[in-house]
C-alpha cells in the first residue's frame, strides 16, 4: 500500500495474462474510475463507454458485452504502462473531477450537498475524518472512564474510537465473543443483506470477502479480526452481562452493575455510559397455547441448537420474515418435510449476487487497482441511499391506497409482483399465498436470487398461511384443526424490537427509570441522548433503524462521532455532565413522529410489522435522509444540552 494513502493499491507485479484474467471479474464502471486515478486522464469517463443506469446490486451499469470488452482492452494497456512505470500515481483528481466521476457512475447529477458526505465515506484522501480527538491532557482523559454495553459492530466501534481518543474504557459483552448479532445468529443460511464491501467500517475496508453477501461465520470473523488489529480485546469483559446502571449525582458517575461469568455481582464506575446493545437482540417467542407441550427439540432462530440434526426430520418453522427467508431454502433439501407457517407474505426484489462468490479478479482489483475498492463502495452505497426514501413517501392524493402509497410506489409494486409471478409459474394457489396484499416496501423488504420460491415449490415443503391454534406434543395445529406433525420446531419469530435496552434497569437523575420514562414510546435526541440521563448515550437507539438504505455501520459511525464529540466537551472543559434539554428532545421526537407518519411503514394497511408498537406507531425507524442525519451528528451543539 502507499505510505500515505492505504487505498492507493499494492504495487502491481503480475504478468499481462494474469492482469487480463483478473479484469474478466471486475465491475467495469469501477475499473474505469480507477483508471482516472491511475493515469490522471479523465477521458476514460468522457468517452462513449458510459453506464446506462445504476441500480442496487447491479455493478456493471447495464453495459453491453462489446463495451465491457473494449473497456478491459483499454484498461489492460493502461495497467501495463502503470506497472512498467513503477506504479507511480499522478496527482489526485481535483474536487470538480471527483464530482464528475460520482455523477458519471451514478448516471445522474450527484447534488452538491451529498459530496462532502460521500467524500468522507470514501476516504479518497486516506484520512479517517470520523475519528475524534479529545483535546485534554492525559490526566483529564484518564479521569473519565467509560463503560460500553455490548460488543457488536457498534460497541466495537465505540471501543476503537475511545482508544484513539485516549479515553479509558471497558466493554461489557454478554456473549463469549465479539460480533453481536453475527455471534448470536448462526442459523443455517444466515447472511447479511447489505453488500459486504459497504457493510464494513469505512476505515477498515475488507478486500478478502469470499461472497458479495457474506455468511455469518465470515462476518463474525471480520469483527474479530478488527478487534485484534486495534488491540481492543483486553478492554472487553466477555460472558458478562449488564443488569443495570444507576446515576450517582454527588460524584457525577454511573454505577454499572454487572453479572460476572461466575454469577457474582460487581459494580463498575464510569463517567459516561454508551449503550451499544442493538435492537434485534432479545428473541421473541410467540404466545401459542401448548408451546411447552412439544416433546421434540424447539428453539428460536437466534438460539439455534446445533446439537439437533434436522436431516431426515419433519421440521415446522413458525415465522417467515428475514431469518426464515434464509433458513427455509438452506435446510429444505435435507429435511424429510418442512412446514413453513407465515403470517403475512413478504415483498422481495431480485438480487442475482445474493449467493454469489467473489471472484479472484475482484479481490485482486481491490488490493492492487488504485481506489477501486473506494469506488466500488460508492457503487453499492449510492443506489441504496436517499433515493429510496422518495419511494416510501405517502401521496395522500393517490387514489389506490389499498395497494400502494403513490404512483412511484405502485410502479415498485408492479416490479416486485412481476419478479414473484415469474418464479411461481401457473401455481395459482402458491401465488395467492406469496403475493403480499400491502404496499411494496411497507415492511422490511427482502432480497433473493430465487431461492425462497424454489424452496416453496419443492415436494417436501408446505407453506401454511393459516393461524396457529395450539401446539401439541408432536404437531402444530392450525385454527381449522389441521395437524401438521413435526419432530423439530424452529421459531423464526423475531425480536422484542420496541423494548430498548431490555431487560436492563437504568435509573437516571432524580430516580428517573428509563423503561418507565419511555414506556411504549422510546425516544432520544437524534436517537442518542436522553433527558434525565446525563452522560448516557445510545448507539442504534430509538428511531435510528434504517429501512430505506445505507447501513447500520454508517449510522453507527455517525453516532459514535457525535458521542465522542460530547465526551470531548466534557473532558476538555471539565464539565460534570451533558444532558439533552427536554424541550429540544420533545421537539425532535415530534418532528420524527410527524415525518414517519408520512412514510409507507406507517401506512394503515400494514397490520403486522416489528417496526410498530402495540398502538401501531413507529419509534424504531429513521425517517431522515442519510445526508441530514450525517450533518446533524457531525458535532454536538451545546445549545441543545444542559451543561453542568
Amino acid at each position: 500500500m502507499s505510505a500515505t494513502n492505504p487505498h492507493a493499491g499494492l504495487p502491481i507485479t503480475d504478468d499481462d495474462a494474469a492482469i487480463a484474467a483478473a479484469l474478466e471479474d471486475v465491475s467495469i464502471p469501477t475499473l474505469l474510475l480507477s483508471l482516472v486515478h491511475m493515469t490522471g486522464d479523465p477521458s476514460y469517463i468522457r468517452g462513449p463507454i458510459r453506464p446506462r443506469m445504476l441500480v442496487l446490486n447491479e455493478v456493471q451499469g447495464f453495459l453491453p458485452e462489446e463495451e465491457k470488452a473494449e473497456a478491459r482492452r483499454m484498461a489492460l494497456e493502461a495497467i501495463k504502462a502503470y506497472r512498467d512505470g513503477g506504479c507511480v500515481l499522478p496527482p489526485p483528481p481535483g474536487p470538480e473531477l471527483i464530482r464528475e466521476m460520482m455523477s458519471w457512475v451514478a448516471c445522474e447529477d450527484v447534488p452538491e450537498e451529498y459530496v462532502p458526505m460521500l467524500l468522507e465515506e470514501m476516504e479518497l484522501d486516506g484520512v479517517d475524518a470520523r475519528r475524534v480527538e479529545v483535546h485534554a491532557d492525559a490526566d483529564a482523559r484518564e479521569a473519565f472512564p467509560v463503560v460500553v454495553i455490548g460488543c457488536g459492530q457498534s460497541g466495537l466501534l465505540a471501543g476503537i474510537r475511545l482508544k484513539e481518543a485516549g479515553i479509558p474504557f471497558t466493554i461489557v459483552e454478554k456473549n463469549p465473543g465479539v460480533g453481536g448479532t453475527w455471534w448470536e445468529n448462526s442459523y443455517p443460511g444466515c447472511r447479511v443483506d447489505v453488500g459486504n464491501h459497504f457493510y464494513c467500517y469505512s476505515f477498515e475496508p475488507s478486500d478478502h470477502w469470499t461472497e458479495f453477501f457474506s455468511q455469518q461465520p465470515e462476518l463474525q470473523r471480520y469483527f474479530q479480526d478488527v478487534m485484534k488489529r486495534h488491540a481492543i480485546e483486553s478492554h472487553i469483559r466477555f460472558d458478562t452481562e449488564v443488569e443495570g446502571a444507576v446515576w450517582d449525582e454527588p460524584s457525577a458517575t454511573w454505577r454499572v452493575t454487572v453479572r460476572t461469568p461466575e454469577g457474582a455481582t460487581e459494580v463498575l464506575t464510569a463517567r459516561a455510559v454508551i449503550s451499544a446493545v442493538g435492537l434485534l437482540n432479545r428473541p421473541r417467542l410467540p404466545e401459542i397455547p401448548g408451546i411447552e407441550d412439544f416433546e421434540g427439540p424447539a428453539f428460536h432462530s437466534a438460539q439455534w441448537d446445533h446439537s439437533v440434526d434436522y436431516r431426515g426430520k419433519r421440521v415446522a418453522m413458525i415465522g417467515a420474515g428475514a431469518s426464515g427467508f434464509q433458513i427455509a431454502p438452506t435446510i429444505a433439501p435435507d429435511v424429510a418435510h418442512l412446514t413453513v407457517f407465515q403470517r403475512t407474505a413478504q415483498w422481495m426484489f431480485p438480487n442475482p449476487n445474493y449467493h454469489e462468490k467473489v471472484g479472484p479478479g475482484v479481490r485482486w482489483a481491490m488490493r492492487h487497482l488504485p481506489f477501486y475498492g473506494r469506488w466500488y463502495r460508492f457503487l453499492i452505497f449510492w443506489p441504496g441511499s436517499d433515493g429510496a426514501l422518495m419511494s416510501a413517501r405517502i401521496d395522500p392524493e393517490w387514489p389506490h391506497q389499498d395497494r400502494s402509497v403513490s404512483e412511484r410506489n405502485d410502479f415498485t409494486r408492479q416490479i416486485f409482483t412481476d419478479w414473484i409471478t415469474s418464479q411461481v409459474g401457473d401455481d395459482a394457489a402458491l401465488l395467492a399465498k406469496v403475493l403480499p396484499d400491502y404496499p411494496a416496501t411497507g415492511k422490511r423488504t427482502l432480497q433473493d436470487n430465487g431461492s425462497w420460491l424454489r424452496a416453496l415449490k419443492r415436494d417436501n415443503v408446505d407453506l401454511v398461511r393459516e393461524g396457529i391454534a395450539r401446539i401439541e406434543k408432536d404437531a402444530v395445529v392450525t385454527v381449522s384443526g389441521e395437524r401438521h406433525e413435526a419432530d423439530v420446531i424452529v421459531y423464526a419469530t423475531g425480536f422484542q424490537a420496541n423494548r430498548y435496552l431490555y431487560p436492563m434497569h437504568i435509573v437516571g437523575r432524580d430516580g428517573a427509570v428509563l423503561a418507565d420514562q419511555w414506556g411504549d414510546e422510546p425516544n432520544a435526541y437524534l436517537g442518542i441522548a436522553v433527558p434525565n440521563f446525563p452522560n448516557f448515550y445510545c448507539m442504534y437507539g430509538p428511531g435510528t433503524n434504517l429501512a430505506h438504505g445505507g447501513s447500520l455501520i454508517f449510522h453507527s459511525e455517525c453516532q459514535m462521532r457525535y458521542i465522542a464529540g460530547c465526551i470531548d466537551e466534557l473532558v476538555r472543559n471539565g464539565h460534570r455532565t451533558l444532558e439533552p434539554r427536554a424541550e429540544v428532545t420533545e421537539a425532535y421526537h415530534a418532528r420524527h413522529q410527524t415525518e414517519i407518519k408520512k412514510l409507507v411503514w406507517s401506512h394503515e394497511t400494514i397490520k403486522h410489522s416489528w417496526f410498530k408498537n402495540q398502538s401501531g406507531d413507529i419509534h424504531t425507524v429513521s425517517p431522515w435522509r442519510l445526508v441530514d442525519y450525517w450533518e446533524w451528528t457531525k458535532r454536538p451543539n451545546l445549545d441543545d444540552f444542559t451543561v453542568r
